[in-house]
């Protein structure tokens, strides 16, 4: 069993993001959301966007440290396994490359930069719509080499047609088949993590 911490996307903890904790609760999975936008929610990326702005990036990374927190304060618990949903996997990735007891980073349908001096060891996986306008293949390019060159071990997984925030039914990016298909290898990533684990 992996313990979780789920970052929601720009568009704030929406009911996909509770649906997905409860697919891998279902699992057997402990996850946590933390809701880091204190309760609102929005209906376009671009209303989502704004608010993430009106908050700025570095609040948003400081409220996500806080949350997270309290589950490393025991030395003697497991580590955490990191994910998220757009500006959420970029939020989780930096948390994890930060965090030495880290287990995993599972992102779905985004990234984040990383720093020059960055080490890990840590396993990564990705999914992202093929094409993705938020990560142009340069900077996907880039960002694999980069996770890569630091340690990580990193698979990434695309899905031809879909829109960005796939995994959402409440969307008009929503894609069933690459939804299914992500959390399918997502689970059998968090299964591997549990087996390297014991």
């Amino acid at each position: 069993m992996a313990q979780i911490v789920l970052f929601h996307s720009a568009y704030g903890l929406r009911p996909a993001v509770h649906a997905a904790a409860d697919r891998l609760r279902a699992e057997g999975h402990q996850v946590h959301t933390p809701d880091l936008y204190d309760g609102r929610t929005f209906d376009t990326v671009e209303e989502g966007m704004d608010h993430r702005d009106e908050i700025t990036n570095d609040e948003l990374l400081r409220r996500a440290v806080t949350a997270v927190a309290p589950l490393l304060a025991d030395p003697a618990a497991p580590g955490l396994v990191y994910a998220g949903f757009s500006l959420g996997a970029a939020l989780a990735q930096n948390l994890a490359l930060a965090d030495e007891r880290a287990r995993g980073l599972l992102l779905l349908h985004g990234t984040s930069d990383i720093r020059e001096d960055a080490t890990t060891g840590i396993p990564v996986q990705l999914h992202l719509a093929d094409p993705d306008p938020f990560e142009p293949e340069d900077w996907l390019n880039a960002w694999y080499l980069n996770l890569t060159r630091a340690g990580a071990d990193v698979e990434v997984h695309r899905y031809r047609g879909a829109g960005h925030l796939y995994t959402d039914a409440e969307l008009p990016d929503f894609d069933a088949d690459a939804a299914e298909q992500t959390w399918r290898i997502a689970l059998a990533f968090l299964s591997e993590l549990d087996a390297a684990e014991s």
